[in-house]
């Protein structure tokens, strides 16, 4: 089959032609025939060697897919021909946070078993996993909708670390990639006007206006300098200079999402006298424990007039085309890209 597969040791992403099919393995598993698969910016961290990844073999890349069940093992709750999204996410199921339901915070699982980071995932024509992290695709969400339903279940989380945000709150969005426009169109169906976009990049900050959404576009010095206090701030970016920077522009009693996944070895540097003052909450949020349902609901909720990828401004690129994939979204002419297989 074909499939990108990354090799940890040489730090090395190749196209591969002839890459064996993946079979059943236990009772449970599924083989999915994958239709599309996202490229996210911990992938683009992995690839440049800032993200911990399998580093025992080289492994098919790909953790947001969705597509058909190809072939079912025997106790497997789903059958050939089904439309399904994965979860790549899972925990060990016996340490204390699994216990406590947090296996997102799981001691031995989480990242060195995540499809598509550990395990092989969806940048391939078919990929093996098992029916624990499989989810049904309701019939009126289609292929490309549903690639985004990994990041949109990370969203779902978010949101729910956020907890209630009134509507008239003062609202920043800070990065207008592909995080940064779920997370407006979130803030919008859930009534939210008062939202300020921030976003450095000249080609993403005019393709985030383009989605009707009437809220401030500006860029971060022009945030900076209008003397703005907000009551949430949601980092998309994953910088740690932009996190230093924009702490300062919470009100009090604000509350900070660090959203975007940053490089392990960054550190951010802040003021704890004015966290103290403010009375500030700093939220961190780790993928999507048992979110995914959530992110269904969403994708059927927001439908045709926010999933759109002309509007979110996706790219869709083949398998083969990765390399020009990688390079439109690093250099930001695209807030994502996605392979369709």
């Amino acid at each position: 089959m074909e499939a990108l597969v990354f090799d940890k040791a040489s730090g090395v992403l190749k196209h591969e032609k002839n890459r064996k099919v993946p079979v059943l393995i236990n009772d449970n598993d599924i083989i999915v025939k994958v239709e599309y698969s996202g490229l996210c910016g911990t992938d683009l961290h992995i690839i440049e060697g800032a993200f911990p990844c399998n580093d025992k073999r080289p492994f098919v890349m790909g953790h947001e897919f969705c597509g058909v069940v190809q072939s079912a093992g025997l106790t497997a709750h789903f059958k050939p021909g089904q439309r399904v999204v994965v979860d790549p996410n899972s925990g060990c199921g016996v340490c204390r946070s699994c216990h406590s339901g947090r296996y997102h915070l799981c001691e031995f699982g989480g990242i060195h078993t995540t499809v598509g980071i550990w395990a092989d995932g969806g940048w391939a024509q078919f990929c093996r996993v098992p029916d624990t992290q499989v989810f049904s695709l309701p019939d009126e969400i289609s292929f490309c909708q549903g690639a985004l339903c990994e990041p949109l279940s990370c969203l779902a989380h978010g949101w729910d670390r956020a907890g209630q945000i009134p509507i008239g709150d003062d609202i920043l969005i800070i990065g207008a990639g592909i995080i940064g426009c779920l997370w407006s169109q979130l803030f919008h169906v859930q009534g939210h006007r008062n939202v300020t976009v921030s976003e450095m990049n000249e080609t993403r900050l005019a393709s985030v206006k383009k989605m009707g959404l009437n809220f401030n576009y500006c860029t971060p010095s022009d945030v900076k300098g209008s003397g703005k206090h907000f009551d949430v701030i949601v980092d998309c970016t994953g910088v740690a200079k932009v996190l230093e920077d924009s702490m300062m522009l919470l009100k009090r009693s604000g509350r900070y999402v660090v959203f975007g996944c940053s490089n392990p070895k960054d550190v951010a540097k802040i003021n704890p006298f004015e966290v103290y003052m403010k009375e500030s909450t700093i939220i961190g949020v780790n993928i999507n424990p048992f979110t995914f349902p959530k992110a269904l609901g969403l994708l059927q909720s927001m439908g045709d007039r926010y999933i759109k990828y002309d509007l979110l401004g996706i790219g869709v690129f083949s398998l083969s085309q990765f390399g020009e994939a990688i390079d439109q979204l690093k250099k930001g002419k695209l807030s994502k890209a996605v392979f369709k297989i």
